[in-house]
């Protein structure tokens, strides 16, 4: 079904199992008589000998023995003893990725990247630019949605889910419907039909909490949400959330698609580690960790020309707990030896404070550092700490090498 007259064509492609489909494809590239992993039970995650890690993506016959995104590696190898686990390889991921929005930015200009391994895409007005593949039976916009899918396919091997709708909530769940390879629209006069009979978690924006709260309340479905008066989910969800869901389960959202890249609010880094960490190995594996990480955030902003004020530090526990610490310095750095001080700092506060972690019997299993309040200033004034220590005669510090 096409969208009104005056409302804009928006699409949003989305990779179907992305990080094994390119892991798929690198190593038939290395190997064409290897399996296809897509085609068995296999995942992403992580150390197979090890048992550690987290699945971030599988084969459709994984999933069928009930292999799930964001579970442990040991216990998806429970449910599948013969699942074939491979490790994340974002080299190759980042090559995937760059050719993909390549061939979306050949259909349209206004293209916006929200990860990896999806985007949107402004189709408005561009139908004649497909009036040849009318012929096959399909009019715009499923025939530029085909297009756009089967030149992926047929260029870089793997293949797409394509959502249409006028705004991009609404796109957004188009392309969550049936997979993999598949076309759907789900404009405002279908939402009805296609979207209100879901389960109010497959809202998009609707996170497993507020999920969770509504289905207690006896609302399991998108459209008994829909059809609750704003006042009542504000007085379940608080104000700002109220609004929020009653928006979208209406089928309500935003048309702009904005092709700027946004910057980012923070940069980090973490890891999740071979073995705990506690006080007794302490020493011997958090210095080398601490420099790793540090190291990678300040590269990353470096290239971005990126300077930042506040460093931070967080950890798991083996209860799988999140614990933090952040402090706040007078120059804004992007200096790795200055982060690897102050992220040492507090995770010694954190770990083996009085208070610490390790008092109260946690180990530690994740490490990471992170970089906020961010600026992009060329220069930053100089304190009195570096005018006494370099007599310099500058106000002013450039800096160069970020």
């Amino acid at each position: 079904m096409a969208g009104k007259k005056g409302q804009r064509t928006i699409f949003h492609i989305d990779v179907n199992s992305a990080f094994l489909s390119w892991s798929a494809l690198k190593l038939l590239k290395e190997d064409p008589h290897a399996v296809d992993l897509r085609t068995i039970p296999s995942a992403v995650g992580g150390d197979v000998k090890s048992r550690r890690g987290v699945i971030t993506a599988k084969s459709i016959p994984a999933k069928k023995y009930g292999v799930q995104t964001g579970e442990p590696v040991v216990k998806a190898l429970q449910k599948c003893p013969n699942l074939t686990v491979v490790r994340s390889d974002f080299e190759t991921y980042r090559h995937y990725s760059r050719e993909f929005i390549r061939i979306l930015m050949k259909h349209s200009p206004l293209v916006q990247k929200v990860s990896i391994d999806e985007a949107f895409l402004d189709m408005t007005g561009r139908d004649g630019n497909y009036e040849n593949r009318i012929q096959t039976g399909e009019a715009f916009p499923l025939s530029a949605a085909r297009a756009i899918k089967d030149e992926i396919h047929e260029t870089l091997g793997f293949t797409v889910n394509v959502g249409i709708s006028s705004n991009k909530l609404l796109a957004k769940m188009a392309s969550d419907f049936k997979k993999p390879n598949r076309i759907h629209t789900l404009f405002p006069d279908e939402v009805p039909l296609k979207m209100w009979p879901l389960p109010i978690r497959d809202l998009y924006g609707c996170g497993s909490a507020t999920a969770d709260r509504l289905s207690a309340l006896g609302f399991r479905t998108i459209g008994e949400v829909a059809a609750l008066p704003l006042s009542t989910l504000q007085g379940f969800l608080g104000n700002k959330a109220g609004e929020r869901i009653h928006a979208s389960a209406n089928g309500l959202g935003s048309d702009q698609v904005n092709p700027e890249k946004r910057k980012a609010k923070s940069y980090s880094n973490e890891t999740t580690l071979k073995e705990d960490v506690t006080d007794n190995n302490y020493i011997d594996i958090t210095p080398d960790v601490l420099h790793r990480l540090s190291a990678k955030v300040s590269e990353r902003m470096k290239r971005d020309r990126i300077l930042g004020l506040t460093v931070s530090v967080s950890v798991k526990t083996n209860t799988f707990e999140r614990h933090s610490r952040q402090t706040t310095l007078e120059t804004a750095t992007n200096d790795k030896d200055i982060i690897l001080t102050h992220a040492s700092s507090l995770l010694a506060e954190l770990c083996l404070g009085e208070d610490g972690l390790f008092t109260k019997g946690y180990g530690v299993r994740l490490i990471g550092i992170g970089i906020a309040r961010l600026t992009d200033n060329a220069y930053e004034q100089i304190s009195l700490f570096d005018l006494m220590n370099h007599r310099g005669d500058t106000k002013e510090k450039k800096y160069n090498d970020y």
